[in-house]
């Protein structure tokens, strides 16, 4: 399935129903009087946090999002039937911002909503009132009204929606690293595993289970490369799924595999989340020393802690489970 996780929609509220113009025409009672019911109210339109979706996607193909008008008013003083609203699933960690009416305009910077909290909603338009009937304007000297109003529009507007996931920690690496063995052998998840370069496409969270029925989520997003910041490579259009992870595991390749060395990488790695943004360079973090069940590995985790003593480094083995028991240990702190 396609993972959407930015899209502009449309959002139009149903109008209120109209007011009726009505007389009571009875038998015996004569100059029965105005009798017309107001109209309904229409239907909101409003957005709700949920886990059971983590994409956009069902926006992708729906982005024009319409609730129903309300029903008109009726004689006998009969209202109009107001409209259900319309509930808009979103995943968890959905931010909103208005956005222009062209194509490809740009959203306005401060979100209007951010839907950090399953469960948690969000009116996104307002359906309108519905009109007045006759009923309303008569008086002493109006004595046979016919005027009543019509219902009122219902809010709309230009939307964009963009889903930053939520996770306690989010794993952060060059291509081959081995994010994703990791993400698998910590967790239940299942990514797709490869002998070449971005096989993530799309940032993949994975729930480890802890002891004390608790539970700590690690998103995978796709390998960064340098110029990242830049808009190279997958990386920077996944970099902000992991701005509200409250701590990173930076992967590097301990074995220095494909030419790479881990003094280097561990070197552009923090360089290019600065760039991007400095909220991820201040974040607390920790080095996965990956592959050591290779012996170049052996040598490249020593080189990485003397030039970087003060870093807490795990070794392990993600294609082996080795070292998961330290890391599972570790993450029961952060929970």
């Amino acid at each position: 399935m396609k993972f959407v996780d930015q899209i502009r929609i449309h959002a139009k509220a149903g109008d209120g129903g109209n007011g009726c113009c009505s007389f009571r025409r009875e038998k015996f009672i004569p100059r029965g009087g105005p009798d017309g019911g107001d109209g309904g109210r229409g239907g909101d339109i409003v957005l709700a946090a949920s886990t059971d979706t983590d994409s956009l996607v069902a926006l992708f193909f729906e982005p024009l999002v319409h609730s129903k008008r309300g029903a008109h008013g009726k004689g006998k003083d009969k209202q109009g039937r107001s409209a259900e609203p319309t509930r808009v699933l979103v995943p968890v960690g959905t931010i909103v911002r208005r956005a222009g009416q062209e194509p490809g305009a740009e959203a306005e910077e401060e979100p209007i909503a951010d839907l950090a909290e399953p469960g948690q909603e969000f009116l996104l338009c307002k359906g309108g009132d519905g009109g007045k009937g006759n009923t309303h304007f008569k008086s002493s000297t109006n004595r046979v009204p016919r005027q009543f109003t019509k219902g009122y529009p219902g809010e709309e507007g230009w939307f964009f929606l963009e889903l930053r996931t939520i996770a306690d920690v989010g794993l952060v690496g060059f291509p081959n690293a081995g994010k994703s063995t990791l993400l698998r052998a910590l967790s239940a998840a299942k990514p797709k595993v490869a002998a070449y370069p971005f096989t993530t496409l799309h940032p993949m969270v994975g729930v480890v289970e802890l002891p004390g029925y608790r539970r700590a989520t690690v998103a995978d997003i796709p390998g960064l490369i340098e110029g990242a910041h830049e808009n190279k490579g997958l990386g920077h259009e996944f970099l902000r799924h992991i701005l509200r992870c409250r701590y990173l595991f930076v992967v590097l390749d301990a074995s220095g595999s494909d030419g790479r060395d881990p003094v280097e990488d561990y070197k552009n790695l923090r360089s290019e989340l600065r760039l991007y943004d400095p909220i991820l360079a201040k974040k607390p973090h920790c080095v996965i020393a990956n592959k050591m069940d290779l012996d170049a590995s052996k040598d490249g985790l020593q080189r990485f802690k003397k030039r970087f003593p003060r870093i807490k480094t795990f070794s392990v083995s993600a294609s082996e489970k080795l070292g998961m028991d330290d890391l599972k240990t570790f993450l029961e702190g952060l929970a």
